[in-house]
């Protein structure tokens, strides 16, 4: 008779592959990280759960339905359906881009309320009067969406979240002592609204989840990476050891992202003696579909592919860009150690390189998480738009420390 599975202490979605390591990192406890909604498969008891749901890119009513998806196949994966014995909680971009909305729409359904925080502290990013502010200035009123075509970025985190009724929790309520912060969020729980709770430092969040978790089943948390840390300093158990640095392979980084600060960290590391492949986007987008022919690579150095943006590269071309990029990089031989910067990128690289699970092992710093898969190589992700100047060589001195 084969023994029963447990319930996985937290099972969390995210939007895209750089927020789903984040998370994962930030739980503080063995992981395994999904790269497809619908898996089933049970994790090794007292494993967390985090599925990257591939969603931001999708309109909202397939976003949607990812939710349901990974929602219904991992309802099931424990001996308690949606029982207390979980933790349910989903990650929103911490700038609320993408289907912030019609994603939490799907999540809270079946839900008593879900709770909601989405301050990135570490990020200057806080919430005031409901209100996200970056370095105290509202979202609104900043350039953060420069990128976002065709939209503008919500005046609230109410806003970003309709048509879900909403109510917002002002800071004075989250730093009352425990009991009474509970007994609002039950109240408006009760209402049939959900709480939007003003934070403005990593006490605040950790005030908020205790609360969330001491109203038991049927709440679901809802937040960015901000959140997600105060659960790992709250539920966290310990991180499994990072693998040892691997003899004689390659390690590819792979930079999809069109940030500016970006160039500035591939010169870095090309000072360091990295191997820099510019790729024109002409080659990257060929009607064949094909892969860009490159030299092999280099088993004992870095080697840094990306798209040659010289010449300027137009919006709408991005995805075709980085699918050109990923068949590159999976066509190379051997099996590299990979850096992979932007969500985007990070997924498109491991679908083409078949790869389907992950298992966080350590944040090299603040997003940069180091994963390994099932054939032994290390994968570090890291969102197109973080880091300073060093940190890509500090992401390749961490796996690399002969070469630093």
């Amino acid at each position: 008779m084969h023994a029963r599975k447990t319930a996985p202490p937290v099972v969390a979605l995210a939007d895209d592959l750089s927020g789903a390591a984040e998370v994962a990192a930030l739980l503080r406890q063995p992981t395994l990280l999904r790269l497809h909604p619908s898996a089933t498969t049970a994790p090794p008891d007292g494993e967390a759960v985090v599925v990257d749901l591939d969603s931001r890119q999708l309109p909202g009513t397939a976003a949607a339905d990812a939710v349901r998806t990974a929602l219904a196949a991992h309802a099931g994966s424990g001996s308690e359906a949606d029982s207390g014995a979980t933790t349910w909680y989903k990650k929103c971009d911490s700038l609320l881009r993408g289907n912030v909305g019609a994603e939490a729409g799907a999540f809270a359904e079946g839900a008593r309320a879900l709770v909601i925080a989405t301050a990135l502290p570490v990020g200057g990013r806080t919430v005031r009067d409901g209100v996200l502010r970056i370095g105290g200035v509202p979202l609104h009123e900043t350039d953060a969406w420069r990128a976002e075509e065709g939209c503008a970025p919500p005046r609230s985190v109410a806003q970003a979240l309709a048509p879900l009724p909403t109510a917002v929790v002002p800071l004075d309520v989250v730093r009352r002592e425990p009991r009474r912060l509970a007994e609002r969020l039950a109240e408006l729980a009760g209402r049939g609204l959900h709480p939007v709770c003003d934070a403005e430092t990593d006490a605040d969040l950790d005030a908020v989840a205790t609360a969330a978790l001491q109203l038991g089943s049927g709440i679901r948390l809802l937040g960015s990476g901000g959140l997600a840390a105060a659960l790992g300093r709250i539920l966290g158990t310990g991180m499994p050891e990072p693998p040892a640095a691997a003899a004689g392979r390659p390690l590819l980084v792979v930079a999809g992202s069109a940030e500016p600060g970006l160039v500035a960290q591939i010169a870095h590391l090309e000072k360091d003696g990295a191997q820099h492949l510019p790729l024109h986007p002409d080659t990257l987008t060929t009607r064949d579909r094909s892969p860009v022919p490159l030299p092999p690579l280099d088993p004992r150095g870095v080697t840094v592919l990306s798209i040659d943006g010289s010449g300027g590269v137009r919006p709408e071309a991005a995805r075709e860009l980085v699918a050109g990029l990923a068949r590159t990089a999976a066509a190379l031989p051997h099996t590299p150690d990979l850096v992979l910067t932007g969500g985007e990128t990070a997924r498109r690289v491991l679908d083409a390189m078949r790869i389907t699970a992950l298992r966080p092992v350590a944040e090299i710093h603040h997003g940069a998480v180091h994963s390994r898969t099932a054939d032994g190589r290390s994968v570090v992700t890291r969102p197109g738009s973080f880091g300073d100047a060093d940190s890509l060589g500090r992401i390749v001195d961490a796996l690399r420390p002969a070469h630093a």
